[in-house]
């Protein structure tokens, strides 16, 4: 079985990586929970062997890692669906997304982070963004949910729609939080 991902050269990485904003976990604009998250949907991505970080692992990962992220779901059975979908991805719902970026156009172009989706890298550089008009604080998983629900076209965003959580919902949970101001 032939790697998904075309090998590059070092001299090929490290010119990469001088040309885009990498987001890790040692990122200083990024809460713990958020660099979790991060940590959690890289591990999962290469776990499922996708070629990008797309907004579902992002999603899943910010479920399981950040404890704010998930009390807006108020739990019930739409959380355990929506983890059914999510936990689904690699066994079956979501094969279709496999070798297909995420880009819906939506979200202003960015440079791409290496292993983001173009919706992702937007997604982060729009949580950080958010993050800097509550006066520099770190980024926090909620802004990078505020970010992913509102673009219709992100896969995180199909797989609430199937576990019957309307994101426009969410959105306007997201934006009364005090934190969010």
């Amino acid at each position: 079985m032939q790697p998904r991902i075309p090998r590059q050269s070092a001299e090929e990485q490290d010119s990469r990586r001088s040309e885009q904003r990498d987001h890790d976990e040692n990122d200083p604009g990024l809460s713990a929970e958020l660099a979790a998250a991060l940590s959690g949907a890289r591990r999962r991505a290469v776990r499922d062997g996708d070629r990008q970080i797309d907004s579902a692992h992002l999603l899943h990962s910010l479920l399981e890692s950040d404890p704010e992220v998930r009390a807006l779901f108020d739990g019930g059975p739409h959380m355990a669906r929506l983890l059914g979908y999510l936990v689904q991805r690699s066994i079956g719902y979501g094969l279709r997304w496999q070798g297909t970026v995420e880009d819906s156009g939506a979200v202003p172009v960015v440079t791409e982070p290496a292993g983001f989706s173009p919706l992702a890298a937007g997604a982060l550089e729009y949580a950080c963004a958010r993050a800097a008009l509550r006066g520099g604080e770190p980024a926090r998983g909620v802004d990078l949910l505020a970010a992913i629900v509102v673009d219709r076209q992100a896969r995180a965003v199909e797989v609430l729609t199937r576990a019957g959580i309307d994101a426009g919902e969410l959105s306007a949970r997201i934006d009364v939080l005090p934190s969010s101001r």
